[in-house]
């Protein structure tokens, strides 16, 4: 195994693009009973829409290039090529902050907030503030390529980029993340103490603990219950048989459009108009990160890994410094009692808005959370 670090560039070839508007234009759409919308899944009038301005008005090469904009790294670990994007502010002495997606997601999400952690005193901030960000696209998804074997599960990716962050040469470094990035940057946690100086969560998955709650928090408990009666069955599925459905999304793009923008909707702080929270562009360039590199089954198998006994959370409690960041369309909100069982809690915060693709959503609000708390251990 080499341990060389590759620049990177992302040049999907011309052939896949023909080959997507081919199945485009192909499009099966099936049919929808009459004034249905989005309660029975996607909306297929939208769905519609959408796929006809991805034929007609998206330009992935626009998008390509503004993600090229960035630096973007290859290496190999553990067996597995690993892509990251490598943001350096033009401090050189910012803080490293390596920073995790999840699923449906990919580093789409991290565009806006990048300019705003690396470039802190254009953005409100202070020198003092800047980091030094590196966004890995975790084993099986995006420009990373799908795995090749079992067992990459949360655990094993942290140690995936703790090797990542010891290659770049940082020796003492910050870990952020929500989904799956959430349960990745705690493995880092408990995983490197003598080097994550601490970690930060917008979505904190923690045990419920014994004792009352108060009625806001009741209130987030019953939003969970909602979630987990109505909202799961895509876990079900991907914890189960997650190759049944990644032939089919891997096969149709409507298809994986479709099974991957309905999370968007539901999950973020839209009030059910998903655009007034992600752009079009925005919508297909993080399914376009999925169809390209034919990622889509390899990276739901995460769940399937989890499901059968794989490490999701730490079984010891973190005790690295620990900033927790709420939002009120999360799909799971932790109580700070809860949380502090399970971490060394320093910072806690509630937001009035913002959902479960936070750095997204509401850049500025999760950038000044981040700022707020690694003040605290730089």
């Amino acid at each position: 195994m080499s341990d060389a670090i590759t620049p990177f560039r992302i040049a999907v070839p011309d052939a896949v693009l023909d080959d997507l508007q081919a199945r485009l234009a192909r499009t099966r759409f099936p049919d929808q009973i009459p004034d249905t919308g989005w309660s029975l899944g996607t909306d297929g009038a939208y769905l519609r829409e959408l796929v006809a301005y991805w034929q007609d008005g998206y330009d992935w090469r626009a998008e390509e290039a503004k993600l090229n904009a960035w630096d973007h790294f290859t290496t190999e670990i553990d067996g597995q090529n690993l892509h990251f994007l490598h943001a350096r502010s033009k401090h050189e002495d910012a803080f490293p902050l390596v920073i995790t997606h999840g699923w449906p997601g990919s580093i789409l999400e991290f565009q806006k907030i990048l300019p705003l952690l690396t470039d802190p005193e254009a953005h409100g901030g202070r020198a003092a503030d800047a980091f030094h960000v590196v966004c890995p696209s975790m084993p099986g998804y995006g420009f990373s390529g799908p795995t090749r074997e079992r067992g990459w599960d949360p655990r094993r990716i942290a140690a995936a980029e703790t090797q990542l962050m010891e290659r770049l040469g940082y020796t003492r470094y910050g870990a952020q993340g929500g989904d799956w990035g959430a349960m990745v940057t705690s493995q880092i946690g408990a995983l490197d103490p003598a080097h994550c100086a601490g970690i930060h969560l917008n979505m904190v998955i923690a045990i419920p603990q014994e004792g009352e709650l108060g009625e806001r928090e009741q209130g987030w408990a019953a939003d969970t219950q909602a979630f987990q009666t109505r909202e799961t069955g895509y876990q079900q599925i991907q914890g189960t048989k997650p190759q049944t459905l990644g032939i089919g999304l891997n096969d149709s793009p409507a298809g994986l459009c479709s099974w991957i923008v309905e999370k968007f909707r539901t999950w973020s702080d839209c009030g059910g108009d998903i655009e007034s929270v992600f752009s079009k562009d925005e919508l297909l360039t993080n399914v376009m990160i999925y169809w390209v590199t034919e990622t889509i089954n390899s990276s739901i198998r995460l769940y399937c890994e989890v499901m059968q006994g794989g490490a999701a959370i730490p079984t010891e409690k973190v005790e690295v410094p620990t900033g927790c960041a709420i939002f009120p369309r999360e799909i799971y909100k932790a109580p700070l009692a809860w949380a502090k069982a399970m971490y060394n809690v320093t910072h806690y915060e509630v937001y009035e808005k913002g959902g479960h693709f936070a750095a997204m959503e509401q850049p500025e609000l999760l950038a000044g959370d981040l700022r707020s708390f690694f003040a605290t251990v730089r």
